[in-house]
């Protein structure tokens, strides 16, 4: 073999490895990162509605405040005070009235960040019953172009799909707004989960401070005849279920601690972590509260004077948190229930009964009273009246 022919070889191939296409995208786990609860809409109900109290309370004011809110139907020429559209409402099915549709369609959009109720139609096509369906069980069926075409309903492994575009639609979807979805909403218990975490967690720590006596932590010192022997594995053993048995709970709170030869108590004062953790818990509940734009001041939060006065905290209550949940909603439910009856007609709160914007509605009929450069047409439309100022129907 020629010098030519060595250089010619070609290198024996590299022995092939094997590995995952994914093995590019794994993320390596460190120590020491947060544990946050799940983010499915179960997990977020149950652990910042049903399992914590600011949650819970935020909920049920909002979804009682908009549900208790008197409506008005009205078109261009008159406002009804009967109308099929008020009937339905008043009384939607057999097992609820209308307080308690509304206020089950409010709670679902505020904790899943979507509201879907279906219309259960006659013979001609009107409906008949209203019904909330749970959001968890709604998924939406998109088509070729993004829009959606179906809704399916699933419960206990059975599957009902509500078909779109064939007549009027059976069912009203109302969502959040949310920046990154086509088709479902943002909830606003989605903004509070991580403040949930922490309040549900601080909430923990203070349960395990009572089951500890409610008392600073402190060590059992044992000192032996020379000062260097430990205690053995069944004399360690029978202390601490001694401990466990007698001077833990909030049923030995205070109980004077007997302590053999040899033994000593050293009591440990709170840590400053420790004193900030009820200022931790506080902020936390103010930040579920402001997620759902309920003022802390009335949900009995300390520290928080952000009003001067509790009826100032209850007017923004209404005037940014509740009114344009409940336009929102109303407008889209009568968009929806005019599609039904081919008419067209307005659905809104009347600001006339709500007793918490009575001085400002006060003060907004005597300006515009007094304002001689208007017509009363003029004057009842800026008013929210009907500008013909016709009679209402009975």
């Amino acid at each position: 073999m020629t010098v030519f022919d060595y250089f010619r070889k070609t290198e024996p191939a590299a022995p092939q490895q094997k590995a995952s296409a994914a093995g590019g995208v794994v993320a390596w786990q460190t120590s020491g990162r947060v544990a946050w609860s799940p983010r499915d809409t179960k997990s977020l109900t149950r652990t910042g509605f049903a399992g914590n109290p600011v949650g819970f309370r935020s909920v049920k004011m909002i979804a009682e405040a908009a549900s208790a809110l008197p409506v008005v139907l009205q078109d261009a020429e008159r406002r009804y005070e009967q109308h099929p559209a008020l009937e339905l409402l008043k009384k939607p099915n057999m097992a609820q009235g209308r307080a308690e549709l509304l206020e089950a369609l409010y709670g679902q959009l505020l904790l899943t960040g979507d509201a879907y109720i279906e219309a259960v139609a006659g013979d001609d096509g009107l409906p008949l019953e209203l019904h909330v369906l749970r959001s968890d069980r709604m998924s939406l069926v998109p088509g070729s172009d993004g829009w959606p075409v179906a809704y399916d309903y699933a419960v206990g492994g059975k599957k009902h799909r509500f078909h779109i575009g064939q007549g009027a639609p059976v069912i009203c979807h109302i969502r959040n707004f949310h920046p990154q979805d086509d088709h479902y909403g943002f909830s606003p218990m989605q903004a509070a989960a991580q403040a949930v975490d922490v309040h549900n967690a601080a909430s923990r720590w203070t349960k395990a401070l009572l089951d500890n006596a409610a008392r600073p932590s402190g060590a059992i010192v044992y000192r032996g005849a020379d000062g260097q022997s430990g205690l053995s594995a069944d004399q360690y053993d029978r202390l601490v279920s001694e401990m466990e048995a007698n001077y833990q709970g909030a049923r030995n709170a205070g109980r004077p601690m007997l302590l053999e030869g040899g033994l000593d108590w050293k009591p440990m004062g709170f840590s400053p972590s420790d004193m900030e953790f009820q200022k931790t818990k506080d902020a936390a509940a103010r930040e579920i509260a402001l997620a759902f734009g309920v003022p802390p001041m009335l949900l009995g939060i300390q520290g928080d004077a952000t009003y001067a006065n509790y009826q100032e905290a209850n007017r923004a209550f209404y005037r940014l948190t509740v009114l344009p949940l409940a336009a929102r909603v109303t407008a889209k439910l009568a968009d929806w229930l005019g599609q039904h009856s081919a008419e067209r007609f307005e659905l809104k709160p009347d600001l006339d009964q709500v007793p918490a914007l009575a001085a400002e509605r006060d003060a907004q009929w005597a300006r515009v009273s007094g304002a001689a450069f208007l017509s009363d047409t003029e004057k009842r439309v800026l008013l929210g009246l009907p500008a013909l100022g016709g009679d209402a129907d009975e």
